[in-house]
């Protein structure tokens, strides 16, 4: 993946918090944020890698489980700033809403022609077994890929343990195991070996012919209503009911199924009337929605459900804060969510 040109390629690093960047406290136990330039301090390696490495980090460091809207403006205002300076941006964060904010990032950056890689840890760099090393190494590895002088990956991206996904594929399926994330619907765009192999025919090919735009802009009016065997009309209907309430990720079984009674139709058509915008995404890690192919899912697309196919529930929430702000019609929102925008679903 090696080019001819001379020229080094410039990688940022933006350390925004978790565990990657953290040590012990050993009077409490507690992993707390340190200050990122030491980051490259405990990973020497970093000068045998043949680009020039800068960094940047949040002025106060946040847990991922504290990520909101801001956080995210926050990202993209950094690589907006330095879009043109540099040739990949590695973003470090935490693992526990990596799969929402990478997703949140991909939906903000359109015609985006460079790597943008997410990427941290499940131990402390410091730990004596850490993953960081491997998972910051190559993450950077894979932001310097060049081949006929344009970037390989020209995405938002997700690495982690040996394995880069497409991160408005992926979910987190594990809170111990170096092997945290998961695409089941979407193959790993590269893998990390002896070699560090990309599989080419599932990358994104961006229009260099393109400017980047960015969407700063974000609606987080919005909820997840989980299905479950005895889910009560009083539990629906206060979420439905929620005040400034614009869009439900409404997670229904298998392939988009939904219990049929008259009292839970009725609910979700009248918060449609009132011009709520709900998807239907499947609570099966992998797999797809298909509205109308079994009869309890009938009634949804008659109704007016959109259907998400096989997007993620993280990608769900992402895609909807986004679609939110645009302004569209019914017609034209359902179309936009049913089909690919960054690649999060299949068409």
């Amino acid at each position: 993946m090696n080019d001819k040109m001379t020229k080094k390629p410039s990688i940022l690093l933006l350390y925004t918090g978790g565990t990657i960047g953290m040590i012990k406290d050993y009077k409490t136990n507690a992993l707390r944020a340190f200050d990122f330039t030491q980051i490259t301090k405990n990973i020497p390696e970093l000068h045998q890698l043949n680009c020039k490495i800068d960094s940047v980090s949040f002025d106060e460091p946040i847990d991922s489980s504290n990520m909101n809207i801001s956080s995210y403006q926050r990202i993209i205002d950094i690589i907006d700033l330095n879009y043109k300076n540099y040739d990949g941006f590695v973003i470090l964060s935490g693992s526990d809403t990596m799969s929402y904010v990478s997703s949140a990032i991909s939906f903000m950056l359109e015609n985006l022609q460079k790597p943008v890689i997410f990427t941290g840890s499940q131990l402390p760099i410091g730990d004596l077994r850490t993953d960081a090393k491997e998972n910051l190494i190559t993450s950077i590895e894979i932001a310097c890929a060049r081949k006929n002088g344009k970037p390989v990956i020209a995405e938002v991206c997700l690495y982690f343990e040996y394995k880069l996904y497409r991160a408005n594929r992926t979910t987190k399926i594990n809170a111990e195991q170096f092997e945290a994330f998961i695409s089941m619907n979407y193959p790993p765009l590269a893998e990390s070996g002896v070699h560090l192999n990309f599989n080419d025919f599932y990358l994104h090919t961006p229009d260099f012919t393109k400017k980047l735009v960015v969407r700063k802009k974000l609606n987080n009016n919005i909820a997840i209503l989980k299905l479950f065997p005895g889910i009560t009309f009083k539990v629906v209907e206060s979420v439905l009911n929620s005040e400034e309430l614009q869009g439900v990720v409404l997670e229904t079984y298998g392939a988009g199924n939904a219990l049929d009674q008259k009292w839970f139709l009725k609910t979700l058509a009248q918060a449609i009337q009132r011009n709520i915008k709900i998807i239907n995404v499947t609570q099966c890690i992998g797999g797809s929605v298909s509205q109308g192919h079994y009869e309890t899912s009938v009634a949804l697309k008659e109704i007016g459900v959109i259907s998400g196919k096989d997007i993620t529930t993280e990608s769900a929430i992402a895609k909807l804060m986004y679609l939110l702000e645009e302004n569209l019609n019914v017609k034209n929102f359902t179309h936009y969510f049913e089909n690919p925008l960054r690649g999060e679903l299949t068409p």
